[in-house]
């Protein structure tokens, strides 16, 4: 079991600070993820893509979508997946499309 956890873990190649507690790594369990978790942040996209404007064909394709999926994985707040570096940022948005898409 250990072993798998693991697999989950994405260490971040530069640490944020969120809410004064430092953030090293994510622990990106996509295997708990629900329909729940994917409708509520498709909820979430939606109300932010209504009042950005954004017309996205494909939301699995959607850094934005993706990262509250991310999000929802690693148990935290959307708003900490904002201040990711670029590098980190996309890396774990990819992981998340991959779930999604394999």
């Amino acid at each position: 079991m250990e072993e798998e956890n693991n697999m989950n873990k994405y260490v971040l190649s530069k640490p944020v600070d969120f809410d004064g507690e430092i953030f090293k790594e994510l622990d990106l369990d996509f295997d708990s993820l629900t329909g729940e978790d994917i409708l509520s942040a498709e909820r979430q996209f939606n109300a932010i893509a209504a009042k950005t404007r954004d017309v996205v064909s494909m939301k699995e394709t959607s850094k934005s979508y993706l990262s509250l999926v991310a999000a929802r994985a690693a148990k935290v707040a959307p708003e900490l997946m904002n201040k990711l570096s670029a590098k980190d940022f996309s890396k774990v948005t990819v992981l998340a499309q991959n779930f999604l898409l394999a």
